[in-house]
């Protein structure tokens, strides 16, 4: 006597897949290999050309899960992002995200056109598609190689807020192709999807924050779920009213991440995991969908549009819109370099075949193919092209302080120090450091707590936990404590 539910074998299944990703993209990590090559291969393995576990032969339902793992994504990339970090590289990553993908789609669908023999909705539907770079990639790769804050930054910045644009423009191009709009259309389309996006995202925002800032709503596990029923709500309210929805998340996500310190913390561990799991997720089943022997076919003229994005469309699009901004010319040339494609462009690429375009499968052999080939080239050599050009650093500026834990209904917060063998408290006994601005609680060592006395020493690897009085600069004063700065 037994009982079997229909969802007993899918349940078993998602699960060793997902702990099979995990384990080989930590195992990626140690090869300093980029996790999304692993979940990739380990897709197509068990696809429909391999060990046949699982098949998906429909576009259709790899292009919803698709957008429901970028909107995670993008709504995470959102709420990490810091608004100090934000108005630093305001002007040069919003005009590589806007600018820099119109002159990369462009560039590259020009050269498609010109040295590949396909029809020119096809050329620039394949620039469009992989235009953007990749955010989770991106951050994957910043955290296994430092660079000079400036620079992590901006490609953050990017990263994050490049892919509603190029949403956009591959939308269009689909719409161009079925319905044929004339100039007033693409124009109308344009400022309905930007500006709407925005407005919408920047209004959902405000609100949200103002309701996940209330202390009556419930245990403080709800909160991370509130927010993302905020995100959902963005994205839907969007879409209604023909603008982009994508956007709109990661506007939302920044507004959010910004004015909700009461409970930033679990919510950003929650859609952390979230996003990282979405990421996972997505890369399998983009994995499963494409046939490995199709891509044999395209070798050549993938190659051809990974040259051309790598090496011509991506350095000038990266020397136009910010060569005139004070970077320096080896900041510029590893920006070009860092353009990371991944899970975004592969998305993209089910939308014309989804509409009927005639040459939708090959557009998305192509696009998957120049996926694995930036994965293969770029995501390997960003640590030592960033040692050639001299902007590699071992240890983040900003690494000792992880970020402000608000406590609940009192004034006050904590911040958590990781202390290094640089900072200054590394090595000083607590009655020689002792901050000016806030009380030093505990002190965690190992797997011990320790309640810190005045001859208490800290030592490096050493998890500092600082009270100080709520206020915006609270980590930046913690820091420059840590630091030994007045």
């Amino acid at each position: 006597m037994s009982m079997e539910l229909p969802a007993d074998w899918w349940v078993l299944g998602i699960a060793v897949l997902l702990l099979a990703g995990v384990v080989a993209a930590g195992f990626a990590n140690r090869l300093r290999v980029p996790g999304m090559l692993l979940f990739l291969a380990l897709g197509m393995i068990i696809g429909d050309e391999g060990l046949e576990l699982v098949s998906l032969a429909d576009p259709r339902v790899a292009q919803t899960g698709g957008t429901i793992a970028v909107l995670v994504i993008l709504y995470e990339g959102g709420l990490t992002t810091k608004p100090g970090d934000l108005r630093q590289v305001a002007l040069p990553g919003s005009l590589l995200a806007t600018l820099g993908v119109l002159l990369t789609a462009g560039i590259l669908g020009g050269g498609a056109y010109l040295l590949l023999d396909v029809r020119p909705m096809t050329a620039f539907l394949i620039g469009a598609v992989v235009a953007s770079t990749d955010a989770a990639a991106v951050f994957a790769l910043l955290r296994r190689a430092p660079l000079p804050r400036r620079m992590a930054t901006l490609l953050e910045v990017e990263s994050g807020a490049n892919d509603p644009f190029a949403i956009m423009l591959t939308v269009g191009l689909v719409e161009a192709w079925s319905a044929q709009p004339g100039v007033a259309d693409w124009v109308r389309f344009a400022l309905l999807q930007l500006g709407g996006g925005l407005g919408i995202g920047a209004l959902i925002g405000v609100a949200g924050s103002w309701l996940l800032m209330r202390r009556d709503l419930g245990p403080e596990g709800s909160y991370p779920v509130l927010a993302l029923g905020v995100a959902g709500l963005s994205y839907g309210v969007a879409v209604a009213v023909g603008a982009s929805g994508f956007l709109a998340v990661y506007v939302t996500g920044l507004f959010v991440g910004a004015k909700v310190p009461l409970h930033r913390r679990g919510i950003r561990t929650f859609h952390q995991g979230l996003a990282s799991t979405a990421q996972a997720g997505l890369f399998l089943m983009l994995g499963v969908l494409v046939f490995p022997s199709q891509l044999i076919d395209v070798v050549v003229p993938g190659l051809i549009v990974a040259g051309i994005l790598v090496f011509v469309a991506r350095p000038i699009a990266v020397f136009v819109t910010i060569g005139w901004m004070g970077y320096r010319l080896r900041e510029l040339l590893l920006t070009a370099w860092v353009g990371l494609r991944g899970a975004v462009p592969i998305m993209l690429a089910t939308f014309p075949f989804v509409a009927g375009y005639p040459d939708g499968e090959f557009i998305f052999d192509i696009v998957f193919f120049v996926v694995l080939v930036s994965a293969a080239v770029q995501g390997i050599s960003i640590s030592t092209v960033a040692g050639w050009l001299g902007l590699r650093q071992a240890v983040p500026e900003t690494a000792a302080v992880a970020e402000d834990v608000p406590i609940g209904d009192i004034n006050n917060e904590l911040v958590e120090v990781r202390v290094t063998d640089e900072l200054h408290i590394a090595g000083k006994q607590l009655h020689e450091i002792t901050p000016s601005h806030g009380l030093i609680t505990s002190i965690i060592r190992g797997k011990r707590l320790l309640v810190p006395s005045p001859r208490t020493r800290i030592h490096s690897g050493d998890l500092v936990i600082v009270a100080i009085p709520r206020q915006d600069n609270a980590s930046k004063l913690v820091t420059a404590w840590a630091r030994g700065e007045s």
